[in-house]
């Protein structure tokens, strides 16, 4: 007897492990901790160039990441640091002895962390360059203007790596999934998602609506937290608007998650001979990322249910309970910070 119900009981502890591992790993990241750092180079006059050097805090704490310029490059003015909420911007002067085309910038200590950083330069001539530095590849050299191509290749990668570090936001995504059911629901119901977020994304990027973030990131984790309790409405048998249609409760809070996704825009900003491409490639990013994760969950929640078929129906609560209880803790840290 007792070997007929260990494996049974294997498999439901198992299926508790995988969901409480969630409030482990998403409790103790910070919802957009690879927010990507920012250098802007600004020609003023021939030779002399405005830089603007930003780093996101993470935990209140600066990364460990240095400029490093090449021979050739001298500071007019001493940098001058100022710590908002969520960055350090440092800025200062810079003369260069002959172009500033064909220089190198080093990001020293960018190895050691999961940041990009976003670089532009703007020369005098009207020419502008966009180029991304990594930690696999921690430098970055200057050239004249890289055209189209290389803006939508940047952006969109910034839009990937958005996405796949934004766990509040694929926290939505999955309680989305969890409460619908049927493929063309499904369908319905992301696309509704895809088609809010898109909208706010361009308002507030362009800057034609503003809201301050801290409020949005609080109800962005109150969003999640009402998902949660609808399923488990649910599973109880409760029925409600969110269940029957799933797509209007993913578009009215797509709406507020795409400002979410601009905040994070709004910090390395649009390169303005190309603002349109910028943006519609940005949005191109967290799409693949968001369907690359919906569609790893999808194949993760058919393997978990072959694995434990026939388990108890409290089972179907924990995954419910655990995306709430670590919204519901982004919740109260969001709401203590303003």
């Amino acid at each position: 007897m007792n070997k007929a119900i260990r494996p049974a009981a294997w498999r439901y502890r198992l299926l508790v492990n995988l969901f409480l591992g969630i409030i482990a790993f998403a409790s103790a990241a910070n919802a957009h901790e690879s927010r990507p750092a920012y250098l802007e180079i600004d020609e003023t006059a021939p030779g002399r160039y405005d830089v603007i050097w930003r780093t996101p805090l993470n935990a209140g704490m600066r990364l460990p990441i240095a400029l490093k310029f090449s021979e050739g490059v001298s500071n007019v003015t001493e940098p001058v640091v100022r710590e908002l909420p969520d960055s350090l911007v440092e800025r200062r002067i810079i003369k260069v002895r002959d172009s500033i085309a064909g220089k190198r910038i080093d990001f020293v200590g960018l190895q050691a962390t999961i940041t990009d950083v976003l670089v532009r330069v703007r020369l005098l001539d009207g020419s502008e360059s966009t180029t991304v530095a990594r930690p696999s590849k921690s430098w970055v050299e200057i050239t004249g203007s890289r055209g189209l191509i290389a803006v939508a290749s940047s952006y969109a990668l910034l839009g990937i790596k958005h996405i796949a570090f934004a766990i509040d936001h694929l926290l939505f995504v999955l309680a989305l999934l969890i409460i619908t059911n049927g493929t063309v629901r499904l369908l319905k119901t992301v696309t509704a998602f895809t088609i809010a977020h898109s909208i706010t994304l361009a308002l507030a990027t362009l800057g034609i609506v503003h809201i301050p973030s801290r409020p949005v990131e609080a109800t962005i984790a109150l969003s999640i937290v009402f998902v949660a309790f609808e399923i488990i409405r649910l599973r109880e048998g409760q029925h409600s608007i969110t269940s029957r249609a799933p797509w209007i409760v993913a578009f009215i809070f797509g709406l507020l998650h795409g400002f979410g996704f601009a905040g994070a825009l709004s910090e390395v900003g649009l390169p303005q001979n190309h603002i349109p491409t910028a943006l519609f490639f940005f949005n191109v990013g967290v799409e693949v990322g968001q369907i690359a994760f919906i569609s790893v969950v999808l194949v993760f929640i058919r393997m978990v249910r072959r694995l434990v078929s026939g388990a108890p129906r409290w089972t179907e609560l924990i995954p419910p309970y655990a995306i709430g209880s670590v919204a519901m803790f982004w919740v109260v840290q969001r709401v203590g910070a303003f």
